[in-house]
């Protein structure tokens, strides 16, 4: 990974200073900053981030969403607070949902009496589908 620009400063006058634990040390020549190359994290991609934050805003908890897309629930939290989303309080109405490969969803969308009385999304999950419904309470 080639250096560009001084993490402080930003500017371009870089030379190489050395090696710190097998890493390549570099001298900032206007501020005098010593730093090393930036560790390269594990990046996710950025359909697993979108989702998460699509399951949060639908109800689902931090632990559910690590079930279904094998994100930690910490991460999620984190995702939430860093995008600043907030979720809509929820009244009478309660999320569940189910996951279906494309067969067994078509079969459930056949019947009818399980499609009233709720609203619901379907979302594509990879390969599987994810049917959320929101019921209301019973009394």
């Amino acid at each position: 990974m080639e250096i560009l620009a001084c993490p402080k400063c930003k500017t371009n006058a870089i030379v190489k200073s050395g090696v710190i634990n097998q890493k390549q040390r570099y001298l900032c020549k206007k501020c005098n900053y010593y730093f090393t190359v930036n560790k390269l994290g594990k990046k996710i991609d950025d359909y697993y981030v979108t989702k998460a934050l699509q399951l949060y805003l639908e109800g689902l908890s931090y632990r559910e969403i690590e079930r279904i897309l094998g994100v930690s629930h910490v991460t999620v939290s984190n995702w939430v607070k860093e995008f600043r989303v907030k979720r809509l309080t929820q009244g009478d109405y309660h999320p569940t949902y189910k996951i279906f490969n494309h067969l067994e969803l078509v079969e459930y969308l056949k019947n009818k009496e399980q499609l009233s009385g709720a609203g619901m999304i379907i979302t594509e999950l990879g390969d599987k589908f994810m049917l959320i419904k929101w019921e209301r309470f019973k009394d």
